[in-house]
């Protein structure tokens, strides 16, 4: 029986100079569409997690991180992906949904009662 590899994915915890998280919902019509997630996004092929995280946010959120100012947190995972969480204190940039998406700034009170992804959920369990 051949085991499916699961995908690589890397999620970014921004923590706000007020401790604030920087969370992103998901959009409609795509898997666990209108939950709110850690921002991030998959691990091309010949990146490395750092780095894909870096691309993706630029992508998504029109901010600037230091690939090597981020820190390891926690991880997730499931059937389907593995996700790694990293986190950061600063970002250059104004962060603004390139794609759509709805965002904000949540204390980890209020981001533990949004509808979550079961994985970011997870993680911000082990973050609380």
């Amino acid at each position: 029986m051949q085991v499916k590899q699961p995908m690589l994915v890397v999620a970014l915890c921004l923590e706000g100079a007020d401790g604030r998280l920087l969370l992103a919902r998901r959009p409609d019509g795509k898997h666990h569409g209108g939950l709110w997630e850690f921002p991030g996004g998959k691990v091309e092929p010949g990146e490395t997690p750092r780095g894909a995280l870096a691309r993706e946010i630029a992508e998504e959120l029109a901010i600037r991180i230091d690939p090597a100012a981020l820190v390891p947190l926690t991880f997730a995972e499931d059937d389907r992906l593995v996700l790694l969480l990293f986190g950061a204190l600063a970002a250059e940039g104004q962060v603004t949904g390139l794609e759509g998406q709805e965002w904000g700034w949540f204390t980890r009170d209020a981001a533990a009662r949004l509808p979550l992804a079961p994985l970011d959920r997870q993680m911000l369990q082990v973050l609380s």
